[in-house]
């Protein structure tokens, strides 16, 4: 018999990369959940990783952007139930700012990667887009 107060939980990071022209650099997702959806780059912490250092292993896996992990700026914590429908999942987000013609090649689960300007994004997986605004509030 499962304890019902035991909950499994897995940790990620995501990522939000802007340019100073505002655009933001976007994943096309290869695997479910959403595949196919656009998303910010990110995903789970490796044993021992802090989720800075996930936010830029990961942006680096998925899109071939290095960004050192001091130079990223924390944004917020994501832990609200129901977020991901593979269970429960806490993210924790990240700014960087990159010079404008940031070359870019999708790899590791990304189907491809493009730059979005910030005012025509189309539609993003999980709760992308509340992060992606959380983000751009905290820059004005």
């Amino acid at each position: 018999m499962s304890d019902p107060y035991t909950e499994t939980i897995r940790y990620t990071a995501d990522i939000i990369v802007v340019t100073p022209d505002r655009q933001v650099l976007l994943i096309e997702r290869n695997w479910a959940p959403f595949e196919g959806h656009w998303a910010l780059p990110g995903g789970h912490r490796d044993p021992g990783e802090s989720s800075r250092e996930a936010a830029a292993r990961e942006l680096a896996e998925e899109t071939g952007v290095s960004v050192a992990p001091g130079d990223l700026r924390e944004i917020g914590t994501w832990n609200q139930p129901g977020r991901d429908p593979r269970g429960r999942y806490i993210t924790d987000a990240y700014l960087a700012v990159v010079p404008v013609g940031t070359p870019i090649v999708a790899g590791d689960d990304a189907r491809t990667a493009q730059w979005w300007p910030l005012d025509a994004l189309p539609p993003l997986a999980f709760d992308h887009a509340d992060i992606l605004a959380v983000a751009m509030d905290s820059t004005s």
